[in-house]
């Protein structure tokens, strides 16, 4: 019967099209993250691309294929709601990110783009040190979910730096 059950369950797993995430294949060969060396993204993201792409990591933009830099970071938290004693009842976390994808010369590979996360908290005065451990836990998801779609863009960028040059103007037949 157990057999018959695991057998079930292999089969349902397999027909509902479930497969293990595996190694991302980004369009370059070499990356530079430029980002400090005491971000908790910027290690997550470094140690995610070691360990699930083929893409190597380099010391410095001018060895890299493509460069990864972040215009803007931001961590803010906003009351949604007050009790019936005018006491913060929820908190909503956001977590926002820009960044740029770029070669050696300028061109983009990804435009500037913006990852934006939020989680909503309930909020307790009595109960302050166990809200801030879960605050720090739903931030440390929030980056790990970043760090995952960060990687789905990378992956999903353009074998070719994008050039945007200017219209030409055509000349009118006289």
């Amino acid at each position: 019967m157990r057999i018959l059950a695991i057998i079930v369950l292999g089969l349902v797993t397999a027909a509902c099209g479930f497969q293990l995430r595996g190694q991302a294949k980004l369009p370059f060969e070499t990356l530079y993250v430029d980002m400090p060396a005491y971000s908790p993204l910027g290690t997550e993201l470094k140690r995610n691309i070691i360990a699930g792409t083929s893409t190597r990591l380099v010391d410095s933009a001018a060895k890299a294929q493509a460069v990864f830099s972040v215009t803007s970071e931001e961590r803010s938290k906003n009351i949604l709601s007050f009790d019936a004693s005018g006491q913060v009842a929820e908190l909503q976390l956001r977590y926002r990110l820009k960044f740029r994808v770029r070669d050696a010369k300028g061109r983009d590979y990804l435009p500037q783009s913006e990852i934006r996360l939020t989680r909503d908290i309930s909020y307790s005065g009595t109960q302050v040190l166990a809200k801030e451990s879960e605050e720090a836990l739903l931030y440390r998801d929030m980056q790990s979910d970043m760090v995952q779609q960060i990687l789905r863009r990378l992956a999903a960028a353009p074998a070719e730096p994008i050039s945007f040059e200017p219209a030409k103007a055509n000349a009118t037949a006289r």
